[in-house]
């Protein structure tokens, strides 16, 4: 596992450049490049099987993260190829010890109720409480830079470091 610059998670995602990527691709970009966001990779064989971000400070909802104690961890992926073998483990592990390492307290991460196999998961990893009921996700970005609706909804869940 490795950190990635904001120019990194552009081209996996797609986009030559922050001003003509999307509004969540340039507010990712955008955190990262400012400090305010982690981006880690994992790698194998030079092609990246694996992605987690960590939002250190998010204005529009400090439940997610305060910038002082709380973290949130979300677009947490690893090729379907690659998954069961402990991968995805080992990689929230180390971005839980950073964050630690950084002096947050707490980590969150959101998760839809019907995915279960990553709720499992999050249960495994300490991901213990459950803070709310989300239905605005503050990472991901509408034309007009706010946070976008989620329908659906998912919860907040949380874990101490």
């Amino acid at each position: 596992m490795r950190t990635a610059g904001a120019d990194e998670m552009l081209r996996l995602w797609g986009h030559a450049d922050a001003d003509s990527a999307p509004p969540t691709a340039r507010f990712f970009y955008r955190q990262i490049a400012s400090g305010s966001a982690v981006f880690w990779t994992v790698d194998r064989d030079g092609a990246l099987i694996g992605e987690l971000y960590a939002f250190l400070e998010i204005e529009a909802d400090r439940d997610f993260a305060d910038g002082v104690s709380t973290a949130y961890l979300c677009a947490f992926r690893v090729k379907k190829e690659f998954r069961g073998q402990g991968l995805g483990t080992r990689m929230m592990e180390a971005a839980l010890a950073d964050l630690k390492a950084r002096g947050f307290l707490r980590a969150t991460i959101g998760v839809a109720p019907g995915e279960e196999q990553n709720v499992r998961l999050y249960r495994r990893l300490g991901f213990h409480t459950k803070i709310k009921d989300c239905f605005f996700d503050p990472c991901a970005r509408d034309a007009r830079m706010r946070p976008a609706p989620d329908p659906e909804g998912f919860w907040l869940l949380a874990k101490d470091l």
